[in-house]
């Protein structure tokens, strides 16, 4: 006779879907493979569902104890018999290491479960407590991008640009700054795929990165952009993505942060508002209500050599 084969785990349907121009990738059966990685699950969930399965954990335990109690009437003094709560409240008590004194366990059976439930006591307070501390501690970046990026002439060539800036007013040091340009192509042999390309950038890194950072690509024969069209770049799926990395000062601990721009989100003959302003006593200020605004560019000649504009 043959040995019956193995059955693998079911593994997810994956679909890529659209949405607003982005790529997002759906599957069935995900919340399988999350339960498979609960230390992940229960980091990233949010603190609203953390709280509910800590709290959904301490009562089933605690219930499931406290029936364990019930199975040998008269092992805890004091307790009503067969009184669910009492064992319940008893079971709190030797959980949370309280012990008022009121009921005690009077049998070798409720002894042994007092030993257990101890020991799950103590584990599920180490275990809660460094899961609470790791979410706690888990250092995230306070970095917001501009809602659009732009096209602009900048020393006579056509550059794309747009704003990042720190929200917390600290410092950021070393900035690494990373722009990907993502878009559908075809290769020579007619195969389909998502090629990705790293786009040159006139200033990658910023020591310390307090205020606002306007990152700049120049659009010239070595760009990516170079010789395409609108048109173009929204029929290829076209995706700019930025990805920030730097270290806290105030944690010493690294921090990322990441942002896209779709085709459509990238304004030509456009530049951003001025955000750095003058007082009359001439000093300077940044006012960031104006961060996100746009403005036309009127009179911009059409460039040359085919870089990128709105008509085709």
């Amino acid at each position: 006779m043959t040995k019956a084969k193995r059955r693998l785990p079911r593994k997810p349907i994956i679909s890529i879907v659209r949405q607003n121009g982005r790529l997002n990738v759906q599957g069935i059966n995900k919340w399988y493979y999350y339960w498979r990685d609960p230390y992940h699950l229960l980091i990233t969930m949010p603190w609203s569902w953390f709280l509910g399965i800590v709290a959904s954990g301490y009562i089933l335990l605690n219930s499931l104890f406290a029936l364990a109690y019930l199975l040998q009437p008269g092992s805890i003094a004091n307790a009503r018999p067969g009184n669910f709560w009492d064992a319940f409240f008893f079971s709190i008590q030797t959980m949370a290491t309280i012990g008022y004194g009121v009921m005690n366990p009077q049998t070798d059976y409720a002894n042994v479960l007092v030993a257990i439930e101890s020991w799950v006591g103590l584990l599920g307070v180490a275990m809660g407590t460094g899961i609470a501390f790791a979410r706690f501690s888990r250092p995230t970046a306070r970095v917001v991008f501009s809602r659009v990026a732009v096209v602009t002439a900048y020393d006579e060539i056509p550059t794309l640009m747009f704003r990042v800036a720190n929200k917390r007013r600290n410092q950021i040091i070393e900035a690494q700054i990373r722009v990907v340009l993502v878009r559908d192509e075809m290769n020579a042999e007619g195969q389909f795929m998502r090629r990705l390309y790293d786009l040159p950038l006139v200033r990658a890194n910023n020591p310390i990165f307090i205020l606002s950072w306007t990152v700049m690509h120049p659009i010239d024969e070595y760009s990516p952009f170079y010789g395409a069209t609108l048109a173009d770049l929204e029929a290829a799926e076209t995706m700019l993505v930025v990805t920030l990395t730097g270290i806290d000062e105030t944690v010493s601990q690294m921090i990322h942060a990441r942002h896209t721009y779709i085709a459509s989100e990238m304004l030509w003959h456009h530049r951003f508002a001025d955000i750095l302003f003058q007082k009359s006593d001439g000093q300077r200020y940044i006012d960031y209500n104006h961060f996100h605004e746009v403005m036309p560019v009127s009179s911009q000649r059409e460039e040359t050599n085919g870089v990128v504009s709105r008509s085709p």
